[in-house]
């Protein structure tokens, strides 16, 4: 089976806010996921991350802690997806691969369908909330 290593941005702001994003194109069109992509040749997954935002949604990203490594067998491939929190440093999470977007709260977070391998981290991010009282 192929494997394929990705990263994903755990983008928040600073009202305690996700930001997920839609899948615009391919297999899993429509399926909701945290933004990123795969890691180039040479790239640590911080610079890929970085890339993948900027090329993504326009947008510079500070790259912080590493949430969760998510490993997931899809029918065709499996993922290795590294999951990082970050946060927006300059621009405007301008969709350019994308055909939705929305910034989810805590008690929104189970109103989209997230992809498979995006799913595996909502519990983390749940925790998260909970030691943050929120």
């Amino acid at each position: 089976m192929k494997s394929i290593e990705v990263v994903a941005a755990i983008i928040f702001d600073g009202k305690g806010r996700i930001f997920a994003t839609q899948r615009g194109y391919g297999d899993m069109k429509d399926g909701w996921e945290f933004p990123g992509g795969k890691i180039e040749p040479g790239e640590t997954p911080e610079t890929a991350l970085q890339r993948e935002i900027w090329e993504e949604l326009e947008t510079d990203i500070e790259v912080g802690q590493l949430l969760q490594v998510v490993e997931w067998d899809y029918p065709k491939f499996h993922l290795t997806m590294h999951c990082f929190w970050c946060m927006v440093k300059h621009g405007r999470l301008t969709l350019k691969e994308h055909e939705a977007a929305r910034w989810l709260a805590k008690e929104e977070i189970d109103s989209v369908d997230w992809l498979p391998a995006d799913r595996q981290i909502i519990d983390a991010i749940k925790e998260y909330w909970n030691a943050l009282g929120q």
